[in-house]
Protein backbone atom coordinates (compact mmCIF):
# COMPACT_ATOMS: atom_id res chain seq x y z
CA UNK A 1 0.00 0.00 0.00
CA UNK A 2 1.31 3.32 -0.89
CA UNK A 3 -0.40 7.06 -0.01
CA UNK A 4 0.37 10.08 -1.81
CA UNK A 5 -0.79 13.73 -0.18
CA UNK A 6 -0.98 16.29 -2.82
CA UNK A 7 -0.78 19.86 -2.20
CA UNK A 8 -2.36 21.59 -4.75
CA UNK A 9 -2.12 25.24 -6.13
CA UNK A 10 -4.75 26.86 -8.15
CA UNK A 11 -4.59 29.99 -10.79
CA UNK A 12 -6.85 32.56 -9.91
CA UNK A 13 -9.82 32.55 -11.23
CA UNK A 14 -9.41 28.83 -12.93
CA UNK A 15 -11.17 26.56 -9.82
CA UNK A 16 -14.11 25.59 -12.54
CA UNK A 17 -11.41 24.69 -14.65
CA UNK A 18 -9.89 22.81 -11.89
CA UNK A 19 -12.95 20.85 -10.71
CA UNK A 20 -13.66 19.90 -14.16
CA UNK A 21 -10.54 18.05 -14.49
CA UNK A 22 -11.01 16.29 -10.81
CA UNK A 23 -14.25 15.72 -12.17
CA UNK A 24 -12.62 13.07 -14.70
CA UNK A 25 -9.42 12.31 -12.42
CA UNK A 26 -11.09 11.34 -8.80
CA UNK A 27 -13.34 8.34 -10.29
CA UNK A 28 -10.16 7.18 -12.78
CA UNK A 29 -8.55 6.43 -9.17
CA UNK A 30 -10.52 3.52 -8.44
CA UNK A 31 -9.85 1.94 -12.13
CA UNK A 32 -6.68 1.20 -10.86
CA UNK A 33 -6.94 0.06 -7.06
CA UNK A 34 -6.85 3.42 -5.55
CA UNK A 35 -9.04 5.34 -3.33
CA UNK A 36 -9.20 9.00 -2.42
CA UNK A 37 -9.30 9.21 0.97
CA UNK A 38 -10.08 12.73 1.74
CA UNK A 39 -10.02 15.61 -0.28
CA UNK A 40 -9.74 19.00 1.75
CA UNK A 41 -10.08 22.40 0.67
CA UNK A 42 -8.51 24.66 3.55
CA UNK A 43 -9.82 27.60 4.88
CA UNK A 44 -7.38 30.57 6.69
CA UNK A 45 -8.46 29.32 9.97
CA UNK A 46 -7.04 25.66 9.28
CA UNK A 47 -3.64 26.36 9.51
CA UNK A 48 -2.02 26.79 12.61
CA UNK A 49 1.24 27.62 11.32
CA UNK A 50 2.81 27.77 7.99
CA UNK A 51 6.11 28.53 6.01
CA UNK A 52 5.01 27.95 2.55
CA UNK A 53 2.11 29.00 0.25
CA UNK A 54 -1.51 27.57 1.94
CA UNK A 55 -2.40 24.93 -1.00
CA UNK A 56 -6.06 25.75 -2.53
CA UNK A 57 -6.48 21.84 -2.00
CA UNK A 58 -5.18 18.98 -0.58
CA UNK A 59 -5.86 15.11 -1.24
CA UNK A 60 -4.71 12.04 0.56
CA UNK A 61 -4.87 8.79 -1.92
CA UNK A 62 -3.89 5.44 -1.10
CA UNK A 63 -2.79 2.74 -4.66
CA UNK A 64 -2.45 -0.93 -3.47
CA UNK A 65 1.40 -0.71 -5.85
CA UNK A 66 3.57 1.76 -6.97
CA UNK A 67 2.50 0.08 -10.65
CA UNK A 68 -1.24 1.55 -9.79
CA UNK A 69 -0.20 4.71 -9.23
CA UNK A 70 1.59 4.73 -12.49
CA UNK A 71 -1.03 2.90 -14.35
CA UNK A 72 -3.26 5.83 -13.24
CA UNK A 73 -0.63 8.33 -14.51
CA UNK A 74 -0.70 6.77 -18.11
CA UNK A 75 -4.82 6.22 -18.06
CA UNK A 76 -5.33 7.64 -21.66
CA UNK A 77 -8.85 8.87 -20.66
CA UNK A 78 -7.04 10.73 -18.04
CA UNK A 79 -4.61 11.97 -20.35
CA UNK A 80 -6.90 13.91 -22.73
CA UNK A 81 -7.85 16.23 -20.17
CA UNK A 82 -4.61 16.83 -18.86
CA UNK A 83 -5.01 20.43 -20.62
CA UNK A 84 -7.73 21.60 -17.75
CA UNK A 85 -5.48 20.55 -15.16
CA UNK A 86 -2.14 22.51 -16.64
CA UNK A 87 -4.65 25.63 -17.75
CA UNK A 88 -5.39 25.45 -13.59
CA UNK A 89 -3.22 24.71 -11.74
CA UNK A 90 -0.32 26.58 -10.89
CA UNK A 91 1.71 24.23 -8.97
CA UNK A 92 1.65 21.01 -7.13
CA UNK A 93 3.85 19.06 -4.14
CA UNK A 94 3.54 15.53 -4.22
CA UNK A 95 4.50 13.59 -0.94
CA UNK A 96 4.77 9.60 -1.76
CA UNK A 97 4.30 7.67 1.85
CA UNK A 98 3.78 4.50 3.12
CA UNK A 99 1.66 3.50 6.17
CA UNK A 100 3.47 2.74 9.43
Amino acid sequence: MILMTQLIYIIEGQEKTFDEFESIAIPTILKYNGRLLFRIRPTENNFIESHIDKPYEIHLVEFETQQDFDNFKQDEERKKFLHLKNQSVKSSILIQGTKL
